[in-house]
């Protein structure tokens, strides 16, 4: 999936010329008057949002506030007109993925909405593996959690067994059951599950 691109300007000349030109690389697109529009339609997870920083109401930044608030994470790309570099600043800051500075060249335009759409990709694949990793993590008991953390630092079962207060050969089966439940066939299976799991509890 492509995902749509989210057009939100107030000039409807400015929002039709992004369409056509969105469209003829192949994008699905959808324009919006003003950023209330946006915020009061339903959003899919796949896509990105193109603001124009300079709306009555609410302006570019109030908007990516808004939408962080609500929980959506579309990669939001922010217009400035010349001379708002410290906007466009203030922009990447609250999470915007680029800014483009009027005048700029289709290209230029075509070129950000791909790599928002990129970016979008990624975060939706990572909080896929985080989910995942989460819901695996769930089946193991409390001594196999601790198990785990231990394997993942390194230790050998003899160091194991001794920091939990039992047998290597004890430590040798929790061991084998947390390989099995987690579906990891290799140490390093293992540390990409926790450091995904990890990453999905930052994000959240």
């Amino acid at each position: 999936m492509t995902g749509t691109v989210h057009v939100v300007d107030d000039d409807e000349a400015v929002r039709d010329s992004l369409r056509f030109l969105l469209e003829q690389e192949g994008f699905a697109v959808r324009t919006y008057g003003d950023a209330r529009a946006l915020l009061g339609s339903e959003l899919p997870p796949v896509g990105c949002i193109v603001t124009d920083f300079r709306m009555p109401e609410i302006d570019g930044l109030q908007l990516q506030a808004q939408l962080a608030s609500q929980g959506t994470r579309l990669p939001v790309i922010v217009m400035t007109a010349h001379g708002d570099v410290p906007v466009a600043v203030r922009a990447l800051k609250a999470g915007a993925v680029d800014f483009l500075e009027k005048p700029f060249d289709d290209g230029q335009l075509v070129d950000a909405v791909r790599r928002a759409l990129d970016a979008n990709r990624d975060a939706l694949a990572c909080a896929t593996a985080a989910e995942t990793a989460t819901q695996k993590l769930a089946r193991l008991t409390p001594r196999e959690l601790d198990v785990l953390d231990l394997v993942v630092a390194g230790k050998s079962n003899k160091e194991i067994g001794r920091t939990l207060g039992t047998s290597p050969r004890t430590i040798d089966v929790h061991r084998a059951r947390v390989f099995q439940k987690l579906e990891a066939e290799s140490l390093p299976d293992l540390v990409h599950l926790v450091l995904a799991a990890k990453a999905g509890a930052t994000v959240r």
